[in-house]
């Protein structure tokens, strides 16, 4: 099944819950039950653990101001308002990465647990903890205090979805913040999910015609040497578990909050503003989802001010402004992970695997799994020299609670970066303390475990810095998996930092990120080799271009719903080589087909690219991308139900898409033909059924009329729990029980425009459906002509339980653009948070 955000699945016990109860429109007992569980908004709390005093206030969306006069209580306050906000969220997200889902949630997620034990995320989180400074580790304790402090005070009124699944959950650690990191760090790369679809895909087409299906932009070549790397291989059923490591990894990257490849940034200097000063901008796209997945903060101290987004578990402001910096960060779609193929056997009782001519021992690694309402578990992860075995704990049972055997075949192995000696995360505080441009290049140059774009700016200047680390291969792309048994395609250390790519104040006047292919092909390092669709870094650079900005133009932008495929593909369409086929493939349609062909190509020519929510173009150019999809690929890769067609749809979601590649170029392709008719068809020919379609199934969908056609008829945001998502799956009695509660929990459907390719981004699995999955999860600026630089929004509400006011009252303000201002002069900080506040004192001993 499909799952989201790991803190969300709690609350299916829930609605099991209240089903099993009879409940049915209790809205006041709901809201009984989840205000228990609301700490108070003002009034004096005495905590021990505290030095001095800690002021809380919040503004009217409920973010919160840490007023403190020592760096100590500040961090000890963010853990308190961490808890106090999300603590289900923190909860979910440490046994998430700990693989201890199934403790609180039970068997149905045991899949997700053995792939992240597998994973072993403990280990990064350890080297990465120990290796880091002695002031860090303070600074992570001192928060974890403030934590345990919300804990410890509220232990009998736990947030109602703790408390409904019966889970008390352990006091929070210095390390579980690290491990929280690792998590987030773990989505940063998208290469395990392509390359496990590359071997779905292999399985149904072969190496031959697999390079025309995988991530390659138009002006790249085919990648048939790589695709080389697994002729002669018997893939089709010699890979035990592929399909449920597959699915697994499916699940993992929709409840990881940074496991998709989304995001834009960007500054612009001076001389390209209004004001004469710089100006920057970032917001992070990220799966909807409720509550949101940031959180937004602000911290007043002597030794340290900052405002931003923060992620509950870490005690760190990811993207904001100090009063001296604003910074933002993107994905570089860093190639940071492979997939190995290793051969497997077992002899005298051992699994051994196949380096270099010879037989060796795997290493075993014993995991013991905790599972609500079962007994425990235990099994065996493998390991070779190139990582864990996936495949030694996922793969198809009899029965779900039975350990699995890796006798023989093939195994799938997963490399990582090695995190030894790795000081990111002082890094990551070094750069929320940097005063000057300068100052940031020398802190994020020493981010290694994470493979960002970060872009900052100060009063002066604007730069851009690539972070991570990234591997050397001796052969191969790490595009698709390599053979594990040949030292051909080890990996040769990493690259030189140095050779990170850069940028400081360019004469063009401005910076941008936004996942696209940053560097020229044939720079001295590889970052990746499959880049996210280059359109919003296209529609950046033409607005960037079209005169001098202000925080109002950037907030036009950061809303914009223009997209730049519109016109590729006008072009392809009226190409000389493709204009008269294409007609006269039109023409030998039968009849209703011929004349929607006729009519939807006349309407594709002339729309502009606005995917407006009102717009009937936007819907009818939409169903033609849709419809495409399915013509061009769904004979080969189908049927839709198939693990082949459910690859080719999560790549097009991960990184650029066989069938955008297709749509502008690929004439040659051998996926034009449709296998299901005797004859032999070319492009222009499913071109022309692809438009006929599209009119087609706009009329099934919204009637003949095509004044009433709209785009956001057809894509809607729904910010749904993980509770109604997994309605479908349950008992009829816990559907039930969760459709009386769904309105409680959930919000929407609110009509969406917008796609994967514009910078108000609302994306959709293009050859799924179109319901929004992908948004900009917030939005900052940070203009240097203004009184008070900062400005955000969140994508839902600042708290997690629906009693709250704070629960759902930040949509409206992302919908509309209701920014909301996060001022550094203490004249003005009474005009946005109030003089109302929670004041936490140091108990008397």
């Amino acid at each position: 099944m499909s799952l989201r955000l790991s803190f969300v699945l709690v609350r299916l016990t829930l609605g099991a819950a209240l089903a099993a109860s009879g409940l049915t429109g209790c809205q006041a007992y709901l809201d009984s039950r989840y205000s228990d569980s609301l700490p108070p908004a003002q009034g004096v709390q005495a905590i021990t653990g505290l030095d001095k005093s800690v002021s809380i206030r919040r503004n009217s969306l409920g973010m919160p101001l840490i007023e403190t006069a020592t760096f100590h209580d500040a961090l000890f306050g963010l853990g308190y308002i961490h808890a106090t906000d999300r603590l289900s969220q923190m909860v979910s997200m440490r046994l998430m990465a700990e693989g201890r889902l199934a403790e609180m949630a039970g068997p149905g997620v045991l899949e997700i647990d053995r792939f992240m034990r597998a994973a072993n995320l403990r280990q990064s989180a350890a080297v990465l903890y120990r290796d880091s400074s002695p002031r860090l580790k303070r600074f992570f304790e001192v928060y974890a205090r403030g934590v345990n402090a919300y804990m410890f005070r509220h232990r009998d009124k736990l947030p109602m979805d703790l408390a409904a699944a019966g889970y008390t959950p352990e006091y929070w650690k210095a390390e579980d913040s690290v491990l929280v990191f690792c998590l987030l760090n773990f989505g940063l790369a998208v290469n395990l999910q392509e390359e496990l679809a590359a071997l779905v895909l292999a399985q149904k087409v072969g190496s031959d015609r697999l390079p025309w299906l995988l991530p390659t932009y138009p002006d790249e070549s085919l990648p048939f040497a790589e695709a080389d790397k697994l002729k002669g291989l018997k893939l089709g059923g010699d890979i035990p578990g592929l399909a449920a490591v597959d699915a697994a990894a499916s699940q993992v990257a929709s409840l990881n909050m940074l496991g998709v490849a989304a995001s834009n940034n960007w500054a612009i200097s001076g001389s390209n503003t209004r004001s004469g000063k710089p100006l920057m901008a970032n917001d992070t796209h990220l799966p909807l989802s409720m509550p949101s997945y940031w959180n937004f903060v602000q911290i007043r101290s002597p030794k340290f001010q900052a405002a931003g987004v923060t992620i509950a578990g870490v005690p760190a402001v990811v993207a904001g402004f100090n009063g001296k910096l604003g910074w933002g960060m993107t994905m570089v779609m860093g190639d940071t992970q492979d997939v190995y193929l290793e051969q497997v056997r077992r002899e005298g009782g051992r699994l051994q695997y196949l380096a270099d001519g010879k037989w060796l021992p795997a290493r075993e690694r014993h995991e013991t799994f905790i599972i609500k309402g079962e007994r425990p578990i235990r099994e065996t992860v493998y390991e070779t020299r190139n990582g864990p075995l996936l495949n030694s704990v996922l793969g198809e049972r009899k029965h779900p609670l039975q350990p699995l055997q890796l006798s023989s075949g093939y195994g799938l192995a997963l490399k990582t970066a090695a995190l030894d000696g790795d000081q990111t995360l002082d890094a990551f505080f070094d750069l929320t303390r940097a005063q000057s441009v300068d100052q940031a290049f020398e802190a994020t140059r020493d981010i290694r475990a994470a493979a960002l774009n970060v872009v900052f700016a100060d009063q002066n200047g604007t730069g851009w810095q690539v972070t991570g680390r990234y591997p050397n291969r001796r052969a191969g792309l790490g595009l698709m998996p390599s053979p594990g048994w040949d030292g051909r395609y080890d990996w040769d250390g990493y690259a030189d930092p140095m050779l990170h790519p850069y940028d400081q104040d360019p004469g063009k006047g401005w910076l941008a990120t936004a996942n696209e292919r940053t560097v020229a092909k044939g720079y001295g390092m590889q970052l990746s080799n499959s880049w996210y669709y280059p359109e919003r870094a296209e529609r950046i650079a033409q607005l960037l271009a079209q005169g001098r900005h202000d925080t109002r133009s950037v907030i036009a932008m950061q809303y914009d719903q223009t997209t730049t495929f519109a016109a590729k593909l006008q072009t392809m369409l009226q190409a000389p080589g493709m204009s008269g086929p294409l007609k006269s493939a039109i023409d030998s349609l039968a009849e209703p087909e011929r004349s929607r062909a006729r009519e939807a190509l006349s309407r594709l020519l002339s729309f502009d690219g606005k995917l407006a929510a009102d717009s009937s173009d936007a819907a009818l150019y939409e169903a033609f991308l849709m419809e495409s999809a399915r013509q061009i690929f769904l004979d080969e890769l189908g049927p839709e139900s198939s693990a082949a067609w459910k690859a080719l749809v999560e790549t097009a979601n991960s990184s650029y898409s066989a069938q955008a590649d297709h749509l502008l170029g690929r004439d040659d392709s051998p996926f034009w033909n449709d296998q299901r008719t005797p004859q032999q068809e070319d492009k222009p020919a499913i071109l022309a059924r692809s438009l006929a379609a599209a009119v087609a199934r706009m009329e099934a969908a919204q009637g003949v009329d095509r004044n009433a056609w709209s785009w956001g008829r057809l894509h809607t945001y729904s910010w749904k729990t993980g509770t109604t998502q997994l309605a479908p799956y349950m008992a009829a009695s816990q559907r039930a029980g969760i459709n009386t509660i769904s309105n409680y929990l959930d919000r929407g459907p609110i009509a969406a425009g917008g796609d994967h390719s514009t910078l108000n981004v609302a994306a959709y699995r293009w050859g799924d459906s179109f319901d929004t999955w992908l948004v900009p999860a917030m939005r900052i600026i940070v203009d240097f002509g203004r009184d008070e630089p900062m400005i955000g929004l969140n994508s839902s509400g600042q708290s997690g339980n629906p009693a709250s006011p704070h629960y759902a009252d930040g949509i409206e303000a992302w919908l509309k653009g209701g920014y909301m201002s996060f001022p550094f002069k203490s004249e003005n900080l009474d005009k946005v948070y109030g003089t109302q506040r929670l004041l936490l004192t140091p108990a008397t001993p």
